[in-house]
């Protein structure tokens, strides 16, 4: 684990020097993904413009949720989405050069494709989340704070979880890109909303991919509201819990997915 995560960060250090070679396109392209987020915010706002509340959240309580799954996916997306270029590598039969090099095949795919240009999905996320703490009655106290803290390094655990989970199918499927793009994008932007105005499998689909756990159910025990889905008053507090399976089972299908790849040769 120390030789992966040392050799991660030589790669991300590479990465940062090549970018910082070109400051101007990379400061544009990191206003861009600032910008991009916005757009999420705008759709809330544009929501709430029409009405005042959203089954029965106000828009201080919804810009919460919003913050508490767009930070942790904001992280998760900077330091571990670029393993979903395994389907590009697997189909391409250029995989094999991870494989012929001492360290493991994870950690040398998410370095390689470490941009720090994604960092700028995270400023806007993180302004709202400031915004939001100060605006609702939270009865903020420091457990709670530090609930907060243990809830956004969860849900960062959950989306890295579920980035890896999706791009272990492309040793199987290298066609299924879009399959695995709607639990990872999909889900995050499903994540910003209340549970409450969704119904049937998709509420129950929040549990089998654990979105729940990211931010609606430590949300709803943090403003005292009762959870859409029924669950007992300790749910909130399994995230940690929930983030620790889900990286194991990610962990394992990886080295599933790795060890039944077979090499184009190249």
């Amino acid at each position: 684990m120390g030789d992966a995560a040392a050799l991660y960060w030589r790669l991300v250090g590479a990465q940062v020097r090549g970018a910082w070679q070109y400051r101007l396109s990379f400061a544009a392209l990191t206003v861009g993904s600032t910008l991009a987020t916005v757009l999420d915010l705008l759709a809330i706002v544009v929501i709430f413009e029409q009405a005042e509340s959203l089954a029965g959240w106000t828009f201080d309580e919804v810009l919460l949720l919003y913050a508490a799954t767009a930070v942790p996916f904001g992280i998760a997306d900077l330091f571990v989405s670029p393993v979903e270029d395994t389907w590009e590598h697997v189909r391409l039969g250029v995989f094999d050069r991870y494989l012929i090099r001492p360290a493991g095949a994870f950690a040398q795919v998410c370095g390689d494709g470490f941009q720090l240009r994604r960092a700028g999905r995270i400023v806007q996320p993180l302004a709202a989340l400031g915004l939001a703490v100060s605006r609702v009655d939270a009865r903020w106290s420091g457990g709670r704070a530090l609930f907060l803290v243990l809830t956004v390094a969860a849900g960062t655990a959950i989306y890295g979880a579920i980035w890896a989970l999706t791009a272990s199918g492309a040793f199987w499927a290298t066609e299924a890109r879009e399959v695995a793009n709607s639990f990872t994008y999909g889900g995050g932007f499903l994540a910003q909303y209340p549970l409450d105005v969704v119904t049937g499998s998709l509420r129950r689909l929040t549990l089998i991919v654990p979105l729940a756990f990211v931010n609606y159910l430590p949300v709803t025990w943090l403003l005292g509201r009762p959870d859409a889905l029924g669950l007992p008053a300790w749910a909130p507090f399994l995230a940690p819990a929930v983030a620790a399976a889900l990286c194991a089972a990610a962990a394992l299908a990886w080295r599933a997915g790795v060890r039944h790849y077979r090499g184009a040769g190249s």
